[in-house]
């Protein structure tokens, strides 16, 4: 890169990606930033957004992917959840929206890179392989929602908060005079504030219905309120009564059943996975050593993988894990690298 180059930066509104914009624009780049419109409600969002780029001297565009994000993140979203499934909308999102549509809009006016405010770092080009990087801020790490990008993509995207902590992205933006939306992103965008399970009640109902909730020896507890209504490892809203806590340990969608137990059940000795892909695109079946993170800002523990030649695997912890949801992303590291990632599919072996 250098000075003059056209970079397109993702404008949500937030202060994450402002700062980007700012840090770039500050580098001497041509600065054009570009906000998806991904529903109805995004007026606020879209509105902040121009507000930082008018603040900033650059241009903005807003792209209309409207049907595009119902079609690509919001009905499989709901498909999942009705199937007894713990999806991460984040990680579909970035692949469908951001690092594919998104950035074949910036390279359709001229840019050859996009930038985004995710905290998370690229190493890597010449004739080595690009590779995702955990940040300086751990505590603010979004390598995980970003693991099934590959190479074609990872050499047309800069991350700009990489190596910075939140208090300097607070800093930056207070440097550059600009107004914006609180700090961090919501937890699901699409959703306004309600309930998951209230969209997934709306857009599947004959699939969010009672079932009988029993523990481990099959004996009927209680009713569920839909399968819908529920995650592996979740504890509260059950409407149980009795002595000592129970936790869902499994989600049953063929018989609509809901199976809980106690705490000590939760933990996982291996759990497979399927759709495996690494990120520098080269991979073999083997057992590879690592850490693997199944949730959000969880930890990454040491543990193998041991791969099939058809992108399938089974995830051993070295001692025990937390529960692993059906659905969820389940992330492989090296230390700061991340290695690629895939998704938790039913079946694990827990702690008897």
């Amino acid at each position: 890169m250098s000075d003059g180059d056209r970079i397109a930066v993702a404008l949500s509104g937030g202060a994450d990606s402002a700062a980007a914009a700012v840090i770039l624009k500050g580098r001497g780049f041509e600065v054009i930033t570009l906000t998806m419109r991904l529903a109805e409600h995004d007026d606020s969002a879209v509105d902040c957004a121009a507000g930082v780029a008018l603040a900033l001297g650059v241009e903005h565009r807003v792209i209309d992917l409207r049907s595009e994000f119902e079609r690509l993140v919001v009905r499989p979203f709901v498909e999942a959840y009705a199937s007894g499934l713990t999806p991460n909308p984040c990680v579909n999102c970035n692949r469908e929206m951001k690092f594919t549509l998104l950035l074949r809009e910036a390279q359709g006016i001229g840019c050859r890179y996009l930038a985004t405010g995710h905290y998370a770092g690229i190493t890597g080009g010449g004739d080595r392989p690009f590779t995702l990087k955990r940040p300086v801020d751990r505590g603010r790490d979004q390598t995980y929602v970003l693991w099934t990008l590959g190479q074609a993509t990872l050499k047309h995207v800069l991350f700009p908060l990489g190596t910075l902590t939140r208090e300097d992205v607070a800093v930056t933006i207070s440097e550059a005079g600009i107004t914006c939306r609180a700090m961090g992103s919501q937890d699901i965008c699409f959703l306004d504030g309600g309930p998951y399970a209230d969209l997934v009640a709306v857009r599947a109902p004959g699939r969010v219905r009672p079932g009988p909730i029993l523990d481990t020896g099959g004996n009927v507890l209680g009713e569920h309120r839909g399968l819908a209504r529920y995650t592996v490892g979740q504890r509260k809203g059950l409407g149980l009564g009795g002595p000592g806590s129970l936790y869902v340990l499994e989600i049953r969608p063929d018989d609509n059943t809901l199976v809980v137990g106690p705490r000590e059940r939760l933990f996982c000795r291996e759990f497979p996975v399927a759709g495996v892909r690494f990120s520098s695109g080269a991979w073999s079946p083997g057992t590879v050593s690592c850490q693997v993170m199944t949730r959000y800002r969880g930890p990454a523990l040491p543990a193998s993988l041991e791969l099939d030649s058809g992108g399938r695997g089974i995830v051993r912890y070295r001692e025990t894990g937390p529960p692993a949801a059906p659905g969820q992303s389940a992330v492989f590291y090296r230390g700061d690298e991340l290695l690629g990632g895939s998704f938790i599919e039913r079946g694990g072996l827990t702690l008897p």
